[in-house]
């Protein structure tokens, strides 16, 4: 049986490629992983090609690699299987996009208040990641913006979420006129979210590409910043929006129409959730519900003091 601490080093450092951070992810000295790394190679052959300071993995590697991945996997099928009847112990995993992370992670930690036996994993990621990752059954749960077409997973409706133009407060964007002026702060999916909202709001648009872009931020939880300082408008979904501290400092705008996003609850098809997986989500919906409603309450009152 190959050694579970050298396998770890291993994997860490497949995915580093690096002795230095592998070493401090593990918390092990440099010479300690290369220790280990010496241990396997001196069982199975060359596992990485080394060229100056890259780190290139062979064919070896790659067989250990995936071997090390179907341990992990079955460690974690493992441990969902001993603590899968019980509702009030164990760990919570699940993986979402940025927006409605912001809404259910509080909730989770309030869950877990409530029952202090489990603990809460959860991850912000883009929806390949978080297919990736419960395909691969690192979380037993994810949140998808769309319903993958794969038979290995099981999606079910979980929540809606509207998509809102948001500017700085005391602005008002009534025409194409007003957002060439402002300007755009853009984010990963905000000119793929801007064009679907204004192809209904603005039809007949020259298109967002056209729109001055006054910033940018890959971070959800600060996209408003430059928009409640009066830099420029977004597009993003709503529970971003509501997650936002200062409300006072940003207006949503009345875009006449709606454009609403399914959002998809996911797990592994092959075998049930467990109970408390089970049990977690029936809360979750309860309170997104509720959440969305409230959602649309502010939207229509931010629109109306503005």
């Amino acid at each position: 049986m190959i050694n579970p601490q050298w396998l770890r080093t291993f994997s860490v450092l497949a995915e580093l490629r690096h002795f230095t951070k592998t070493a401090d992810r593990l918390g092990l000295t440099q010479a300690a992983v290369s220790q280990h790394l010496r241990h396997l190679e001196g069982e199975f052959g060359a596992l990485f090609v080394r060229k100056g300071r890259q780190l290139d993995i062979t064919p070896a590697g790659q067989a250990l690699l995936d071997y090390a991945l179907e341990m992990e996997q079955a460690n974690n099928r493992l441990t969902l299987r001993l603590t899968e009847t019980d509702a009030e112990h164990g760990e919570i995993r699940i993986i979402t996009p940025g927006s409605i992370g912001l809404l259910i992670y509080p909730m989770l930690l309030e869950w877990q208040i409530q029952h202090p036996g489990l603990s809460v994993r959860h991850r912000f990621a883009p929806d390949a990641e978080v297919l990736d990752a419960v395909l691969n059954n690192k979380y037993e749960l994810g949140i998808l913006t769309f319903k993958p077409d794969d038979p290995r997973i099981m999606a079910t409706p979980f929540a809606e979420e509207t998509l809102e133009l948001v500017a700085p407060a005391g602005h008002k964007l009534c025409s194409w006129d007003d957002l060439m002026e402002l300007g755009f702060i853009d984010h990963p999916d905000g000119q793929a979210m801007a064009t679907r909202l204004f192809s209904r709001r603005f039809p007949g648009n020259a298109g967002i590409r056209s729109v001055p872009v006054k910033g940018y931020c890959n971070q959800v939880g600060l996209l408003l910043e430059p928009v409640a300082r009066g830099l420029g408008f977004t597009v993003l979904p709503c529970y971003a929006r509501q997650a936002f501290s200062r409300q006072d400092d940003i207006a949503v705008m009345d875009c006449g129409v709606s454009v609403v996003d399914q959002l998809w609850l996911i797990h592994r098809a092959e075998w049930p959730l467990s109970c408390r997986a089970t049990v977690t989500v029936d809360y979750l919906r309860t309170q997104v519900d509720r959440a969305y409603q409230s959602c649309i309450q502010a939207s229509d009152n931010n629109e109306r003091n503005h």
